[in-house]
């Protein structure tokens, strides 16, 4: 159901969420971008609309929100472990719809791949998403082109627009609050985008062949191997785990477990000293291939949602896109 409501109502509107929900939007953090005079955009609570950046794209994706970068899974001493307990508050995660498609990717990683993680599933099921909309597109995306332009998969759907929020509400959880909220009711659809600056096609007769081509030296030869384009996806799920030993007593610590990166040195390191994929250009193919044809001949739809983060944050300014088209262009 559609609602007009006016801000001052709003705010009190918001007020009553907060009370029950702890809220995640992207938000602008001045000054915590890579350089000292610049900005960041990234995902953290929120108490007030007006903190809420509702007109760029973020620079983080919404994920570490449902995966912390750095997540205590449980605390040991020297004859028993303990799990932190879960948030009892339950999440409302703001995100645009190619992050809510990425949603999906999180959970065929995370609960239909073999046993469910618990402390992923755990999160999710408090999890409520809110779809904020794309009136332009922005410059690296190209999300038309993997159809993650447009969701109906939202609880809630908001716009701050003027002197009115603008929303449309399909959770029944949350319908009370937009019930007593007096806001008039009407038609409220989501805005997104048609078309973007970026467009990509997808190749679709990739074989093992393709793992030969000399576009991954080509291009690996510029890949520093920051992993940049890893942190800022929305659907990458990789991680390693760290034991933290408390100085008092080495027999006492915790566990946790970290977000890592398959462009890093070590990421493929086992025992015996012996590593796979040593050099770049076999990491960044592994990446690419993964996000394209790996995971999609394994679940039936590819990883990649096109949000085009990874082109915007690459420092060698190494374009998957152009990747993916020069590989779609060799088929034909």
């Amino acid at each position: 159901m559609g609602y007009q409501i006016p801000r001052q109502k709003a705010d009190r509107l918001f007020a009553r969420l907060k009370q029950n929900y702890t809220i995640y939007a992207p938000k602008l953090f001045a000054g915590d971008g890579c350089f000292s005079d610049t900005d960041i955009i990234r995902y953290g609570k929120i108490t007030d609309l007006d903190e809420i950046e509702w007109n760029r794209r973020s620079d983080y994706s919404f994920k570490e929100a449902l995966l912390a970068i750095n997540e205590v899974l449980f605390y040991f001493t020297e004859g028993e472990t303990t799990v932190p307990p879960c948030p009892e508050k339950k999440l409302l995660i703001f995100l645009r719809s190619c992050d809510l498609h990425a949603v999906k990717r999180l959970d065929t990683i995370y609960l239909k791949n073999g046993a469910e993680d618990f402390y992923y599933s755990r999160l999710r099921e408090k999890a409520r998403f809110v779809l904020m909309g794309c009136w332009e597109t922005c410059d690296t995306g190209f999300c038309a082109s993997m159809d993650t332009n447009r969701s109906e998969q939202y609880d809630l759907y908001l716009k701050l627009s003027g002197s009115s929020l603008w929303a449309d509400c399909k959770s029944e959880e949350l319908q009370p609050y937009f019930a007593e909220a007096e806001g008039t009711v009407c038609d409220v659809q989501p805005d997104s985008v048609t078309e973007n600056k970026e467009k990509v096609t997808l190749p679709r007769k990739l074989s093992v062949e393709s793992f030969q081509n000399p576009i991954w030296e080509s291009y690996g030869s510029r890949c520093i191997g920051c992993g940049r384009c890893n942190f800022v996806c929305p659907t990458c799920t990789c991680f390693t785990m760290q034991d933290i030993l408390y100085r008092d007593n080495a027999n006492v610590g915790e566990r946790r477990r970290v977000w890592a990166s398959c462009q890093v040195d070590g990421y493929t390191d086992i025992a015996g000293g012996n590593s796979f994929r040593k050099k770049q250009s076999e990491r960044l193919r592994f990446r690419v291939m993964h996000k394209i044809y790996d995971f999609e001949k394994r679940f039936g739809f590819p990883m990649c949602v096109g949000c085009g983060r990874c082109d915007a944050i690459c420092p060698e300014y190494i374009s998957y896109t152009n990747i993916i088209n020069q590989l779609a262009k060799e088929e034909t």
